[in-house]
């Protein structure tokens, strides 16, 4: 692999983190853990677990957001960055967590819904659809800013 290639491949890891740190320290736990307190990261046992948890959780949100952003000052000294693709990477990323999220941790491994006590159909349509939605237009952007090159 080329020096250039190797670079561009770095850039895009460094947006997908980012996005992924974005959608799990901001999104997930500013807004539905601590905002809104929906839910913790693991809600299947005491109040006190699941605060311990959101602290792991959020530690490792802003240990992946760091990392993507160490991994974008390193391309950025190295070379130009080419911000159109970076920020496809993000929304790759976004919604890569958003997805992976909704569909591993609420349906499969069942270790949080969104929210409790309602009906779970129209927020589960909104976080996973909102999620495919932001997954597939990354996927476009990045593959329409490869193109570019």
């Amino acid at each position: 692999m080329s020096e250039r290639e190797n670079l561009r491949r770095r850039e895009v890891l460094s947006g997908f983190l980012f996005g992924c740190g974005i959608a799990a320290a901001v999104i997930d736990l500013f807004i539905f853990h601590l905002g809104l307190q929906w839910h913790h990261f693991y809600d299947l046992s005491t109040p006190r677990v699941a605060i311990t948890t959101d602290g792991f959780f959020h530690a490792f949100a802003w240990f992946i957001t760091v990392w993507g952003l160490f991994l974008l000052a390193d391309v950025r000294r190295r070379a130009e960055v080419r911000w159109p693709r970076w920020a496809a990477a993000v929304l790759t990323g976004l919604g890569f967590f958003q997805l992976l999220d909704g569909v591993v941790n609420h349906k499969i491994l069942g270790i949080h819904e969104i929210r409790y006590g309602v009906d779970l159909l129209p927020y589960d349509v909104a976080w996973i659809g909102g999620a495919v939605i932001a997954l597939l237009a990354g996927l476009f952007l990045l593959r329409r800013t490869a193109r570019a090159d």
